[in-house]
């Protein structure tokens, strides 16, 4: 991961002393004259509600909540540079906990935008990890060559098992070729947020960049955490030799992105400001499918073969993967790790924490 070779003046960081943003810190707080993290220790995260060892030194963290205004009264220095991390995740979750998400999402966002005004205070720069969650189900070309946007796939479908939709292919996310038309709770909320920023920042004449990112695991990732990611538990069930319960027909694609990736792709944003507002997508550009992952896993821990279930969830979409090529064109972004590279590292990192 290359950092920044820049100052990048007084940071503040929301969700900070989370996956990303530790890893984020390692690399980067000690590039800045202050490194303040905001984040709430969230128990689904944080079950001890401590300070992470994964967060840099030289982080000042204080323990408070995006979604109460006084959090953002409280501080004292006014940041050159805006990193917002702080968000509720979990597709599934947010059917149920929508309010929570909301408030987090997108009330927290108007919270951090409104105190900024309140300090007339003008980042230098603001930058928003979003999600791959925001464009749904995406766009699908069919054989006639046409693009559509299918939307959710029903239960009507999914319970007869039709996976895919019919005579089309899914075509990769990207920001500037597929708009975003999310089928959870969870990604209207990450839309809603870019929307909350790019209106502030586009007023203010404040540079934004907004970064997609698609299915992040790694060293680092709460152990814990029942949302935490499919990587994560795939490795736990396969580790404790038990069979991993595969949904659908194995073939739902995803973009598995390695922390490191992610971080370098961040500090390259961060080194290069847009000029007004840009949406960048990032993952590894390569498409794995469920049963690829369970596999591997599988194979690497002696597991019993995985077992296609033909189970389904409401909601999760059949096909995520990026199109990188203007990411890498911009940033001079390129991910370092392929997918064996990356869950061997995550399975290296698992049996550390487990010695301890």
């Amino acid at each position: 991961m290359t950092a920044p070779t820049t100052n990048l003046g007084h940071v503040l960081v929301t969700g900070g002393a989370g996956f990303i943003g530790c890893a984020l810190s390692q690399v980067l707080a000690d590039r800045a004259d202050s490194w303040v993290v905001v984040d709430n220790l969230h128990p689904q995260v944080h079950p001890g509600g401590q300070r992470p060892n994964a967060l840099h030194a030289a982080a000042r963290l204080i323990v408070a909540d995006v979604t109460d205004p006084s959090t953002f009264e409280a501080l004292e220095q006014t940041p050159t540079t805006v990193i917002h991390l702080a968000a509720e995740t979990g597709t599934g979750q947010s059917l149920h906990q929508a309010s929570r998400h909301g408030l987090v999402n997108v009330v927290g966002t108007t919270r951090l935008t409104d105190w900024l005004s309140t300090r007339d205070s003008r980042p230098t720069h603001v930058l928003l990890t979003s999600s791959r969650a925001v464009y749904g189900e995406g766009a699908w070309r069919g054989s006639d060559g046409q693009l559509r946007y299918p939307g959710q796939r029903s239960h009507a479908m999914l319970e007869s098992g039709e996976w895919d939709f019919s005579d089309s292919t899914a075509v990769p996310m990207r920001a500037d070729l597929v708009a975003p038309a999310p089928t959870s709770v969870y990604g209207a909320t990450k839309l809603a947020q870019e929307h909350v920023l790019a209106a502030w920042c586009q007023s203010e004449a404040v540079p934004l960049s907004v970064f997609r990112l698609q299915n992040v695991y790694g060293p680092g990732q709460s152990l814990t955490n029942p949302y935490t990611g499919i990587v994560t538990l795939f490795s736990r069930l396969a580790k404790a030799k038990e069979q991993i319960p595969v949904y659908e027909d194995g073939q739902i694609i995803r973009d598995f992105v390695f922390i490191d990736d992610i971080v370098s792709a961040l500090a390259a944003g961060l080194q290069h400001p847009a000029d007004t507002v840009r949406t960048l997508d990032v993952g590894s550009g390569a498409a794995s499918s469920i049963l690829e992952l369970a596999r591997l896993l599988s194979e690497l821990h002696g597991a019993p073969e995985p077992r296609i279930t033909g189970q389904f969830r409401d909601g999760d979409v059949r096909h995520a993967l990026a199109d990188i090529t203007r990411t890498t064109a911009e940033l001079g972004y390129r991910p370092g790790h392929d997918l064996r590279a990356g869950v061997l590292a995550l399975q290296d990192w698992m049996d550390e924490e487990a010695s301890r």
